[in-house]
């Protein structure tokens, strides 16, 4: 079983390294869905390309994906105003419901519509090759780089969504900046894990971190470990029992939530 996981569970590892800390910027934002929103948008991309007659893993669709997730990324960038009458959560909102029905429609007409459709969905990190887990490891590397690099000002970005005043230059600069870097990540991850997988990497483990820490470094090494665990855990039962991976750790994940939840309402 060891051998069976091991290049899985180094994919989910790096998937978690990069994830827990935008999700601690997502959260301080207060965007919870941009992340399955730009999943989603990268997907429509990948199926858009599919679609055309590209192949799922090759280099072609992955840019093809990549850049309707920088149109993604920039979209979300500019409308974040002080001036705004719509929230920005209703928007992101309203991108993902439009990306999910317009790949759900793409595929409707494709004699492999539902199983490009699960793949898209809930991946296939079970099957994934040493190759893409080692460029998905240089290309996360790079981007966590640039971000412990400039993270003073990537916070001050995040933390700026708190402010109700006028944006100023610098921090739009630095908010384009945030979200292009994260729709690498998206439409990487996406790739290996599919659309819900990514979501729960980003936002399940920060969550559980908020519970019990209150620095950012003692936040990040408990989502760190939170999302090694859950991961271990839930190729394990996907494997024992038969099931989908991908959708085997997310509820693996939603579970050790649940009960660190219950754990924390019991001791306070």
């Amino acid at each position: 079983m060891i051998d069976l996981i091991i290049w899985p569970l180094l994919a989910a590892f790096v998937l978690t390294g990069i994830h827990v800390y935008l999700g601690l910027h997502v959260v301080t934002r207060g965007v919870i869905f941009v992340d399955l929103a730009l999943a989603q948008v990268a997907a429509l991309g990948a199926a858009i390309g599919i679609i055309m007659g590209l192949d799922h893993d090759g280099h072609l669709s992955y840019f093809f994906a990549l850049s309707f997730t920088f149109i993604g990324a920039a979209f979300f960038a500019y409308v974040r105003t002080h001036e705004q009458k719509i929230p920005q959560e209703a928007i992101i909102g309203i991108t993902y419901v439009v990306s999910a029905a317009a790949m759900i429609l793409f595929f409707s007409k494709s004699a492999e519509g539902a199983e490009h459709l699960n793949h898209l969905l809930v991946g296939s990190i079970l099957f994934v090759s040493p190759e893409k887990v080692g460029f998905t490891a240089l290309l996360y590397g790079i981007i966590g780089w640039i971000h412990w690099k400039y993270r003073h000002a990537f916070f001050q970005a995040s933390q700026s969504h708190l402010d109700s005043g006028k944006i100023e230059k610098t921090t739009r600069y630095w908010d384009f900046l945030f979200y292009v870097t994260f729709g690498f990540v998206v439409t990487s991850s996406v790739k290996i894990a599919g659309v819900l997988l990514v979501f729960s990497f980003l936002i399940i483990p920060t969550v559980a971190a908020l519970l019990f820490k209150q620095s950012v470094k003692s936040r990040l090494i408990f989502g760190w470990i939170f999302g090694m665990v859950g991961s271990f855990l839930g190729m394990f039962l996907s494997i024992g029992f038969d099931v989908p991976t991908g959708a085997s750790i997310v509820v693996t994940f939603g579970s050790m939530l649940a009960l660190l939840g219950i754990y924390h309402s019991l001791k306070h």
